[in-house]
């Protein structure tokens, strides 16, 4: 094929806590690379998802989703997502189509109206909402900027997807393959396990400990002695928190809800590593890890 045919570049998809980003990502990879959770802020790494199609490779990049810090952990988040936005070729600023267009909707879409890629307006959870308040919703966010495009979709019932890769690949610049063709991320394994373990452990906890909660996978190896038709990989990790009190929910009552997460996460990981997963779990405190910066290495921030 002749590389001025073909497209290939980065993107990402920005928006305040919530408004559908990872989910769409994963939607349009076909395949989970991102974690998902109703809490804002999940998202901690920058995650690189590879679609591949026969004339454009778009790189999908996850990043967390941008907010007021708190802590040395928030402030290191924010950095992370400014540096993402310097460098792709196209952002798709998602707002929820269920909800107002509101002040951090502005916020964002005037942080990103100076950087040099093309910006897409998404307006996401299109399932959600009647034709009508979509309308409204599409003419509302219209008045937010100078986009490039304004693309309506959901990433639940998958409407307008291929619409939305058609037209981010179109504000790609020419160029070869940047990945491989059997690529779909280069986010490397022990990290997506620890994420799975993280969103598992976030199901269903008080409001205190979303951002408390960091993972660690200090061991990942194939169990010795297995037939190779059978093969066991087994996972030691550490899920840590900052209190004695948060320590005690994770746990749960005699190890109830610690045994919950491990079986959640358990089966999200088998269907990554394509193996049966043995899990071995244990509950650290690390005391206010989030301000602490030689901590914030540790756990690799």
């Amino acid at each position: 094929m002749n590389v001025d045919a073909f497209r290939a570049g980065f993107a990402c998809f920005v928006g305040r806590p919530n408004a559908g980003k990872s989910t769409l990502a994963n939607a349009i990879i076909g395949t989970k690379i991102a974690i998902t959770s109703s809490r804002p802020q999940t998202t901690r790494h920058v995650v690189r998802g590879v679609l591949h199609r026969e004339n454009s490779q778009l790189v999908l990049v996850d990043t967390p989703g941008l907010h007021k810090p708190k802590t040395l952990l928030g402030e290191r988040l924010n950095d992370l997502v400014r540096a993402t936005w310097s460098e792709v070729d196209v952002i798709g600023l998602c707002i929820p189509a269920d909800e107002a267009v509101g002040r951090g909707d502005r916020f964002i879409a005037d942080e990103i109206a100076e950087l040099k890629a093309a910006v897409v307006a998404v307006v996401t959870k299109t399932d959600l909402v009647s034709r009508a308040r979509l309308a409204e919703q599409l003419m509302a966010v219209s008045r937010l900027g100078d986009f490039a495009d304004v693309v309506p979709v959901s990433a639940v019932s998958g409407d307008q997807l291929d619409v939305l890769v058609d037209v981010m690949a179109g504000h790609l610049p020419p160029s070869p393959r940047l990945y491989p063709d059997d690529m779909i991320t280069d986010e490397p394994e022990h990290i997506m396990v620890a994420e799975l373990i993280r969103e598992a452990a976030l199901e269903g906890v008080r409001e205190e400990l979303p951002h408390s909660i960091a993972v660690v996978v200090e061991e990942m190896v194939p169990a010795e002695g297995r037939s190779p038709s059978d093969p066991l990989t087994k996972i030691y990790a550490d899920v840590y928190v900052e209190r004695q009190s948060q320590k005690a929910i994770v746990i749960g009552s005699s190890g109830s809800r610690l045994r919950e997460v491990g079986t959640r996460a358990r089966q999200e990981i088998e269907a990554l590593l394509g193996t049966r997963v043995y899990l071995d779990l244990h509950v650290r405190i690390a005391k206010d890890w989030q301000r602490d910066p030689k901590q914030l290495r540790r756990l690799g921030f």
